[in-house]
């Protein structure tokens, strides 16, 4: 029975829970080593553990396969291949070219072949190790250009036209081309791939997984064993960082332990050591573009044409999307009138690409900045001059290429505002000063702006549900479906229901991401999670709030015709000041339900694939950076000295964590851009599988002297109170790393040489650019 609606108010001007720095929900738990990660849960007893057999080849037919040895190691119960699976062996996303386990051809060096369940990690993995394998090795492609010579794609390429750029590239007075390399990156998450099967009555199973997609581990687990999906549980409180690795590929770990789960009747926990799971997982995509702009004597952009080809590894997994964002973010801030924009998702014999921070939306962006900044170059001008130029406008010149009206902008006076403060022009004469007078140590300067668009390439994505009950001594309890990862989801979450409410966070209490709860939920991904998951909570706890008004109303009356309102662990209705637990006890006996679910749906959205065309975003998030680096031309070494960044967060829900998402986002980005080398040798093994071998940023690279500031905004949209997603974006302020670091190689030829340089910049890639300029010079 549908209760009565009476007005309610939060009076902000008294009580507010949103807005404010609070501290992460598990904050004390992570400090204390309280907080349960998949790896913590108390395993059942009879719990098995398994590990599994990896390809030692990158393209291979397996001619024969003797397991006999690893059946006999000590503690081993079962050995699986694919053909023990009863119901569909595949992981894949979107297109099902993924198998759990190989099936006669093997595809990159890691590929998972079998799987090995014994009593102990250990014994598991010892025995994984003593298959005989033999292959017949088959013809592999390694790198983003040989797929591209070859013609091998994991889908068909893609390209986005607007104006007629070849008739505008040949009237441009100006001409620049030429060809960039971006590596890619491993998400590095400080929690491995883990799952943990526990069969249930009747078939069913529970799978207590480190996923960033629960519902996505729902399907594909279910699927595997052939049973429909709701007799498939998945649960997950937290994770030990995701950064998108454990969005899709999540999937081959939660299947594997849940067919051997689910045929040998007992749990079983399937944790990747490091190495495996670096040599098993995908990264972040690398990019080689190919690229000819063209553009007049200020340096405006008159035509501009790129050409990008991913690294996509052996199958689709998300690369379509990936390739769809970058190619919807190569304008970034600016305005380009005649454009072609191609990208192909290069099919190579190495790990299949996946998800990373990001989503492709860095690797289109970092094409255009690298454009620009040879263009001011070879003009002889600042580059942010080049830049402020081809901003997006106000008014006009203020639609992206796939047809998307800009109504949020805010890039020039944010932009203005970064360089007032972090004292750009007086910087950029010190610089030019200490390099004139140093030889061996130069010193570079850069400010690069972003644009980035929030919501999911996919439109049915945008969607998020939530489940709030009040009990009857006043305690919330709060389910939604994103995921938790350490980004403070679930914090910003339980500060829209206190909001609603008018409670003290210490009042609510959030539970487990469960597909049991909140069903069909969607990938805590492309920003989107406190956007999409705070709505629905908001929807919830408002739906509770309005029942409990009328029945106060109903109690109390109205005859101040006040609305009734909720701040301060109170109700104030008609001159009466209740407490909340008091009228929730009330309103329980009188059978007011107090509990409701929530949905939300971003409204607006939509995209056509065949165009490239749409309105694929809810708004746009915008930033800016600078860096000041010195570079020893000697040895390649370098250090960023300070670093300024301002970022566009709305009204941001929680200024604390928001900054501290900025500042990680700020040095994960720049380790993918200076330190971070995947490398491959000719066999196609990934050789930098470990700590050892893969170098992410330290505390020593983190500038000692580091200003971040929100920038002060309201988001022209209707998202959750206004504020802005900080989840992806600040990822691309590093790019301002990168352009300094060029910029002081730049100096070594009096700026008369655009420097070759690629990403990473490593010491060596940074040496090999050093070189170039000083032949060229």
């Amino acid at each position: 029975m549908n209760q009565p609606v009476a007005p309610t108010v939060i009076t902000e001007a008294a009580w507010k829970a949103v807005g404010v720095g609070r501290k992460h929900e598990s904050a004390e738990l992570h400090v204390l080593g309280q907080a349960t990660y998949t790896d913590d849960i108390p395993e059942l007893h009879g719990t098995l553990h398994g590990a599994l057999g990896l390809s030692s080849k990158a393209h291979a037919r397996i001619t024969a396969m003797d397991l006999a040895p690893v059946r006999s190691a000590p503690g081993v119960v079962a050995v699986y291949t694919a053909a023990d699976i009863v119901g569909t062996n595949d992981c894949g996303p979107i297109i099902h070219d993924d198998p759990i386990w190989a099936v006669e051809e093997v595809m990159y060096v890691g590929q998972p072949m079998f799987m090995v369940v014994a009593d102990t990690h250990d014994n598991a993995r010892r025995a994984a190790r003593r298959a005989l394998v033999t292959y017949e090795e088959l013809p592999a492609i390694f790198t983003p250009q040989e797929a591209k010579a070859a013609g091998a794609y994991v889908l068909p390429p893609m390209q986005l036209k607007r104006g007629d750029y070849q008739a505008a590239f040949e009237k441009a007075p100006h001409v620049v081309k030429g060809q960039l390399f971006v590596g890619g990156q491993e998400q590095f998450y400080l929690e491995g791939q883990i799952a943990y099967a526990i069969p249930k009555e009747d078939d069913a199973l529970l799978v207590q997984c480190s996923t960033q997609h629960p519902s996505e581990m729902q399907h594909v687990v279910a699927h595997a064993i052939g049973v429909h999906s709701h007799k498939v549980q998945v649960e997950c409180r937290r994770m030990g960082g995701g950064f998108g690795g454990k969005e899709s590929q999540s999937a081959l770990w939660a299947a594997s332990a849940g067919i051997a789960a689910s045929k040998l009747r007992r749990p079983v926990k399937l944790r990747a050591d490091r190495d495996d799971d670096m040599l098993v997982t995908g990264k972040r995509h690398c990019f080689y573009y190919e690229y000819e702009v063209g553009y007049d004597g200020d340096g405006k952009i008159l035509a501009a044409r790129v050409d990008m080809t991913l690294r996509a590894g052996f199958s689709a997994d998300l690369s379509g999307p990936v390739a769809t964002r970058a190619v919807c973010h190569f304008d970034n801030a600016y305005y380009l009138s005649d454009v072609d924009i191609r990208a192909g998702c290069g099919k190579t014999n190495t790990q299949s690409n996946t998800a990373f921070r990001g989503f492709g939306g860095p690797q289109g962006a970092i094409a255009i900045e690298y454009i620009i900044d040879e263009i001011a170059r070879n003009l002889g001008r600042d580059a942010l001059d080049i830049r402020r130029l081809n901003f997006y406008g106000k008014t006009e010149r203020n639609v992206t290429p796939y047809g998307q009206e800009i109504v949020d902008n805010v890039i020039e006076a944010l932009t203005a505002e970064l360089e007032q403060s972090s004292d750009y022009r007086a910087r950029r004469q010190a610089v030019e000063a200490f390099n004139a007078a140093s030889p061996v140590l130069k010193k570079g300067l850069a400010l690069t702006p972003l644009k980035f668009g929030i919501a999911f390439n996919v439109t049915h994505l945008n969607q998020a549900g939530a489940l709030v009950h009040v009990y009857v001594d006043g305690s919330v309890l709060v389910n939604h479906g994103g995921t938790e990862m350490g980004q403070g989801i679930n914090t910003k979450v339980l500060q829209v229901v206190a909001h609603e409410l008018g409670l003290d966070m210490s009042q609510l209490r959030i539970m487990a991401t469960d597909t049991s709860k909140v069903a069909n939920t969607s990938a805590t991904a492309a920003s989107t999670g406190a956007d999409l998951n705070g709505k629905a909570a908001q929807d919830a706890a408002r739906q509770i709030r309005e029942r409990l008004a009328a029945y106060a109303v109903k109690l109390y009356g109205d005859e101040d015709g006040q609305p009734v309102r909720f701040f301060d662990n109170h109700v104030h209705v008609n001159g009466h000041k209740v407490a909340f637990p008091e009228l929730v006890q009330k309103a329980y006996l009188a059978r007011v339900q107090l509990w409701s679910d929530g949905f939300y749906a971003t409204p607006g959205l939509h995209w056509d694939p065949k165009t490239m065309s749409g309105h694929p975003f809810s708004y746009y998030a915008y930033g800016a950076a600078v860096s000041e680096v010195v570079v020893d031309t000697l040895t390649g070494e370098w250090k960023l000295l300070r670093a300024d960044a301002l970022y566009d967060a709305g009204r941001s829900l929680n200024p604390a964590i928001d900054i501290g998402q900025v500042e990680g986002a700020f040095i994960q980005g720049m380790g993918w851009l200076t330190t971070e080398q995947l490398w491959w040798n000719p066999a196609g093994k990934l050789m930098t599988h470990a700590p050892s071998t893969y170098k992410i940023p330290g505390i020593s690279d983190c500038p000692e002297d580091f200003r971040v500031k929100l920038f002060d905004n309201s988001n022209v949209e209707d998202s959750i109170h206004r504020s802005k997603a900080v989840g992806e974006p600040p990822l691309l302020l590093p790019f301002s790393v990168f352009f300094a670091i060029r910029d002081a190689i730049s100096s070594v030829g009096g700026h008369k040489v655009n420097p070759p340089l690629h990403a990473p910049a490593t010491s060596e890639e940074i040496l090999r650019a050093i070189s170039a300029v000083e032949m060229a010079a």
